[in-house]
């Protein structure tokens, strides 16, 4: 039993891999994954109700993530349907292209940390098909905010995906992992950006030619504020109402998602109906991306059965004894996340680890947190923003390979080694 459980996983995972060039949405092969690997392990239980028990656990787990995800998507979806995200890029003025790729790199790096890097990459390469002609030059930029929204996703637990998922299972606290790995992942942007600047030397911006629709005429500058500043201001104190509360973020985000919903309600509410609906909560919940929330549902509800089956503690096991040490593990796995989604590679990690033997923001918690967050830099298919930048701007995947590749790896480990240093140092 336990080797086909592999099997069909591995089968899944590399249907999730290979997503492109198999033309099948990585969550249906998620979904199917979940269903046949639940549907054997049941069928060779004799205790129905112990299966229940953990299906149960595992669901109330993954409905934690899963709210916390689309609470978060539709704050960023209202904040973006009022144009709110204009409030920061029309700040962004400058002629010299190595000024504008430090501005947009640092922009995209804290941006990512208090809304999530896919967000952010859509936001910032939107962005620059309005700051910049020549699409080479735009290719360029959009390779480094996926590195740097990458980056910022790393050091925050409402950054990225894969932290959100080590917050919300106990296995990091919100401020240790934002005092651990801001510096990291600081110079995981650092790296790239000096390299870049020193390339793109005094070349100047060419921008391209605005016309009057591009003007905007749909939100008021109130308004745009209004939501801007209200989506930010629930997601930042997301953790504080956790620490306060001690209840789950989930809880956090639905209130402030409440919140929020008013607020355009009050604000709206003498309006024309057409215009109302564009901009109310409602519509920015058709808006959303489901297909992603149905791939983790998919991918957490199938790493769950390895974890029952303790398939990953052997794993784990198997790793300490032929590897040894725990950091060289740890940056394998980050860099295997270039190839594979970091989704599925960190819900195996904390399945693969106890909390008993590796307590709440020990090393290996958060630096699997940093190397997941930033390895997925590497390849443009290895990251959710990386896949975001690839659609928006058609980048073909051996000319990222060429030119931003080198950039993201150098980035990578020159994070990795501070890190490690730093720890060692402080404990």
């Amino acid at each position: 039993m336990l080797t086909a459980l592999i099997v069909i996983f591995v089968l899944v995972y590399a249907a999730i891999a290979l997503e492109h060039p198999l033309r099948i949405n990585k969550s249906a092969s998620a979904l199917l994954g979940a269903g046949l690997l639940w549907t054997l392990y049941a069928l060779s239980q004799s205790d129905a109700h112990l299966v229940g028990e953990q299906l149960n656990e595992s669901l109330m787990t993954t409905a934690q993530i899963v709210f916390f995800l689309m609470g978060a998507m539709t704050i960023v979806e209202v904040v973006d349907a009022h144009n709110g995200f204009e409030v920061i890029t029309s700040k962004i003025k400058t002629k010299k292209l190595s000024t504008l790729m430090w501005m947009v790199g640092f922009v995209s790096f804290f941006l990512s940390a208090i809304l999530d890097n896919l967000t952010t990459t859509i936001v910032m390469v939107s962005l620059m098909k309005k700051l910049l002609e020549q699409r080479e030059d735009r290719l360029f930029f959009a390779g480094i905010i996926v590195i740097a929204a990458n980056a910022g996703g790393a050091w925050t637990p409402i950054g990225d995906v894969t932290t959100t998922m080590l917050w919300i299972g106990g296995q990091i606290t919100a401020l240790e992992i934002m005092k651990g790995l801001f510096i990291p992942s600081l110079i995981n942007l650092l790296v790239p950006l000096t390299v870049t600047a020193f390339i793109l030397g005094n070349r100047p911006v060419i921008a391209p030619q605005r016309s009057d629709a591009d003007a905007l005429f749909e939100t008021s500058s109130f308004e745009r504020n209004l939501m801007f500043f209200s989506g930010l201001a629930i997601l930042v104190l997301v953790p504080v109402f956790k620490t306060l509360t001690h209840l789950p973020p989930f809880m956090g985000i639905l209130f402030g998602l409440g919140v929020l919903w008013l607020v355009g309600d009050v604000v709206h509410r003498k309006e024309e109906e057409l215009r109302k609906q564009r901009l109310t909560l409602a519509r920015a919940l058709t808006r959303i991306d489901m297909s992603s929330i149905v791939f983790f549902i998919g991918i957490l509800l199938s790493v769950a059965v390895l974890e029952h089956t303790h398939v990953l503690a052997d794993i784990a096991k198997w790793l300490d004894t032929t590897i040894g040490r725990q950091d060289v593990i740890v940056m394998v796995i980050g860099l295997v996340s270039a190839v594979v989604d970091n989704v599925p590679l960190v819900a195996a990690s904390m399945g693969m680890y106890s909390l008993e033997t590796y307590p709440p923001d020990s090393f290996l918690w958060e630096f699997l947190a940093y190397c997941a967050g930033t390895g997925g830099s590497i390849l443009i298919i290895g990251s959710a923003a990386g896949v975001a930048a690839m659609g928006l701007e058609k980048i073909d995947f051996i000319w990222y390979v060429k030119k931003i590749s080198g950039l993201a790896l150098i980035g990578y480990l020159a994070g990795a080694v501070f890190y490690i240093a730093e720890y060692n140092l402080l404990h």
